[in-house]
């Protein structure tokens, strides 16, 4: 016996099912890029420099590297504030 017959989901049905799942799933993925991005941005506006190190900050590097001696480094630094 055929129950059933006749009434099923036919060809377009699959189709129209396949073409929403790709649909719900195109939109969830896009929302979550959007999402990332839109957190992404606001973290580098909360930055105040811009994401660069103020001049203090690699003066400060520079002496931690060994790059100068704390005699120049004490120098510089007063230099810097000087100016400021």
């Amino acid at each position: 016996m055929m129950y059933w017959y006749g009434h099923g989901m036919g060809g377009w049905g699959y189709v129209l099912m396949a073409v929403s799942n790709l649909l719900f799933w195109a939109l969830v993925i896009a929302g979550v890029v959007l999402l990332v991005r839109y957190l992404g941005r606001t973290s580098r506006q909360a930055d105040p420099t811009g994401g660069r190190p103020t001049p203090e900050q690699v003066l400060a590097e520079r002496y931690a590297r060994g790059d100068i001696d704390e005699e120049e480094y004490r120098r510089r630094l007063d230099t810097l504030r000087a100016n400021t």
